[in-house]
Formats: C-alpha cells, structure tokens, sequence
C-alpha cells in the first residue's frame, strides 16, 4: 500500500511491480439535476475526477445503484447509466459491471480503477513554500444547484454548471504532469477550504486565497445574495472556520463560496511559482478556460488557511 487514507487522499494506491500501482477509489451521490442523462454524466465524471488527481489514468469502472422498488420508470434508470456510460467512454474507461440494491432515494456513481507510475503519484501533500496554487475550474456549484432545485436559477447559469460538472479533468491531469507538480487536489463536498485545509496541514505549510482570484461561475454571487447557501456549505463553515484566517475586507458572499460544497470541481495545483503562468495558460488552452492562480504557499504560521 503506497496511499492510504492517512491524510486523507483522494484515492488510494497499491504497488504491483517497480513500476506500475492501482488507483482505487469510489464516489456516489443523489441527484444534482432533474435530467437522469445529465445527472449519470455528472457522477461518472465525478467519480473519474479522484484517479485524475493523483496522475493516474481511470481504465475500468463498476456502477453503483441505489433504485426505489417502486415508484421509479426503469427507462430512467437507463438514461442514467448512458450518460454514465458516454462519459466513460470519453476517458476511454471500460465499465466492467456493478451492482444494485433497493433504496428509498436514488443514488448512483462509481467505483473507479485506474493505474499509475509508482514514482509520479501526485498526492494531497506535498505543496511547498513559495509554490502557486491553481484552479482548473470555477467554483459555485452547490450553490446554483440549490437555486436549481428552489426553481430560482437561470437557464445560461444552469447550462453552464451542468457543463463544468460534466467536464473530466482528464486534461487537467495529464497538463498538470507535464511540471514540477509538488500536489493535487480536486474540490468537491468539503468546499476550496476543505480540500485545501487537508493540503495545507498535511504539508505544513499556510496556504493564502485572494478572493479577487476566485473563479466564479456565471451567477453564484447573486444566487448567494439571494440566500441559495446549500446545507453543505453550511456544515463546511461550521466545521473549518475556526482554522480560516479570514481579513474584515472580504465580502460575505465571497467567504461562502470558499465553503460551498463541489460535485465534479477541478483540480487544485500546487507547483513552483515560476511554471504557474505556464500551467495556466496550458490549463486555457485545452478547454479549462477558466483556470487560474488562485493563492498561494508560505511558511506555516497562525493558520493553515488565510482568506484575504
């Protein structure tokens, strides 16, 4: 066993050989939209995100099904698992089975399979003093989902969530591979300050967000405005605050974004600060148009997390 869930990874990691591992990992949810399509494509690519993270490549996958007895058209079923399986086939992952059980609430995603160099796993520790820390995606998707589900959100701002949560950091990953990647990430239910609190402490290190360099998906500032706080980020504040920094000047919306819960966020990169730009624009140039430099790392000092 090469990662375990000692600092709590984003997968775990077994050597077969000198130079070949396995990435196990496995991720489900209840529904994030109403479309069954939709909602399959959004927990494969979910689910595919925790191997990307570490630098592996995903290669077999295995459903997981929670179904009502009754209630529920299987015809919606089927749309759920072809989504799944369309984006399964876009990482060029083969789905090898699964598994059912009857539930109340429907829930679905996927145990994943991927491999690995043993002597490139990228973990969730490691980031290093003077290192830039980038974002592949823009935040805000628990909070727009929850406007979705209270029939308060735009259909533009709902395109656009629906097709960051879709999107697979399978570029993101093997971009980020070409540098001198210290550690990864990926964000999803702890939030930007949840995630980043794991890499923060895990390599001693403080770790300081702009709130100006935060990427926004279209809409998340008014739908925070409007209340739309899903019980997540909630739960997040409440849980990481006390270890958050937070200076008087930044705006309370903004301070509820870093919380807001994730499905299917990108990729939090830590590398040296000089090959940041590069990364970036590496980032922009294979779909990620919204990656950005989002802080950065300093010596450990009264917080793990600083929000300036």
């Amino acid at each position: 066993m090469l990662v375990g869930i000692s600092t709590g990874d984003d997968a775990g990691v077994f050597r077969l050989s000198d130079d070949l591992a396995i990435v196990n990992t496995v991720d489900f949810f209840t529904p994030v939209v109403d479309d069954p399509f939709t909602y399959g494509q959004i927990s494969a690519a979910n689910a595919l995100s925790d191997v990307y993270a570490m630098g592996g490549v995903p290669r077999t996958a295995l459903n997981i099904v929670c179904w009502p007895q009754s209630g529920m058209p299987p015809e919606m079923l089927g749309e759920i698992l072809h989504g799944a399986a369309e984006k399964a086939r876009e990482a060029g992952v083969v789905i090898v089975g699964g598994h059912s059980v009857a539930d109340d609430e429907v829930k679905f995603g996927m145990a994943i399979t991927g491999v690995i160099d043993p002597r490139r796993i990228v973990r969730n520790v490691g980031a290093r003093v003077g290192d830039a820390l980038i974002l592949s995606k823009p935040l805000g998707t628990g909070i727009l989902m929850t406007a979705f589900k209270r029939d308060a959100l735009a259909d533009d701002d709902y395109a656009a969530a629906v097709q960051s949560m879709s999107m697979l950091n399978a570029a993101a990953a093997t971009t980020m591979l070409k540098h001198d990647v210290h550690a990864a990430t990926d964000i999803t239910g702890f939030g930007l300050i949840g995630h980043a609190m794991k890499m923060a402490e895990g390599s001693g290190v403080t770790i300081t967000f702009e709130e100006s360099d935060l990427p926004l998906l279209p809409g998340a500032l008014e739908q925070v405005r409007a209340g739309m706080i899903p019980g997540g980020g909630k739960r997040n504040r409440e849980f990481y605050e006390q270890s958050v920094e937070i200076a008087e000047e930044v705006a309370e919306e903004m301070i509820e974004i870093a919380f807001d819960p994730q499905t299917s966020g990108g990729l939090l990169i830590a590398l040296p600060a000089a090959e940041a730009s590069a990364l970036v624009a590496e980032l922009q140039a294979t779909g990620h148009r919204d990656a950005v430099q989002v802080g950065r790392v300093s010596e450990r000092g009264g917080s793990p997390i600083r929000l300036v």
